[in-house]
């Protein structure tokens, strides 16, 4: 256990960060979960047994103090750090034209500084792991919607995750976009519009895309990986 990966996922107590977190401890990693509600938190971490492999950190993933402190949680716990998976986000409803600008800050800190924090506070230990940065971008990111300032914001991690590689990729550090199509998972329930009709993937199995695309074999690095469910056209 000593020597297994150590992953650090924000926005880990629900939907994609909570199944990339199951699924890691499944395979025998150690991993911490950040997220702004400390008792879902304390709920997952019941519900996958409270693992010794197990740390929850509570905190804003737009704040540098929380997330530099999660960082080193991470490294002290467990004498390393292997992954980051900058998953926190959220989507206010309507649009540029019609929706309300009270929740566009907080929406613009969390899904664009939030990443940028945590690569910023994580780099270091990863340099010396040879280790990968997962951000957990959106389709919203690569196909443009009228009027969508999530969309943007997504917009901006595409480009967050191409100019951080080009930063750390001489130091031996992977970076990967997971840009995923519609997922069912709490996000609907803050976007607003209700859970879209067709069909949509699960947190599970986005999941097994980070976990594939964070096991790649030492050399590799799986740069773009773009998950829809069938039948998405857009």
């Amino acid at each position: 256990m000593g020597s297994s990966p150590v992953t650090l996922i924000t926005g880990g107590g629900s939907g994609i960060g909570a199944a990339t977190a199951r699924l890691l401890l499944e395979q025998g990693h150690r991993v911490v979960i950040t997220g702004r509600d400390e008792q879902r938190l304390k709920r997952l971490a019941g519900e996958l047994g409270s693992p010794e492999g197990l740390l929850t950190f509570a905190g804003d993933t737009a704040d540098f103090e929380v997330v530099s402190g999660a960082v080193r949680a991470a490294v002290t716990a467990f004498g390393r750090l292997d992954a980051i998976v900058a998953n926190a986000g959220f989507a206010t409803p309507g649009t540029i034209a019609d929706g309300d600008p009270a929740g566009w800050r907080e929406m613009v800190l969390t899904n664009v500084l939030g990443p940028a924090l945590l690569i910023r506070a994580a780099l270091e230990e990863l340099k010396k792991t040879h280790g990968r940065i997962v951000l957990v971008g959106s389709v919203a990111g690569l196909v443009h919607t009228p009027g969508n300032l999530y969309g943007a914001t997504k917009w901006a991690l595409t480009g967050l995750a191409e100019n951080t590689r080009r930063l750390v990729t001489a130091d031996g550090v992977g970076v990967t976009l997971i840009a995923p199509g519609r997922v069912e998972t709490p996000f609907w329930d803050v976007a607003g519009g209700g859970v879209p009709e067709g069909m949509l993937l699960t947190a599970d199995q986005l999941a097994e895309s980070i976990v594939w695309a964070m096991s790649r074999p030492n050399g590799v690095d799986v740069n773009t990986v773009t998950v829809r469910p069938m039948g998405q056209p857009v």
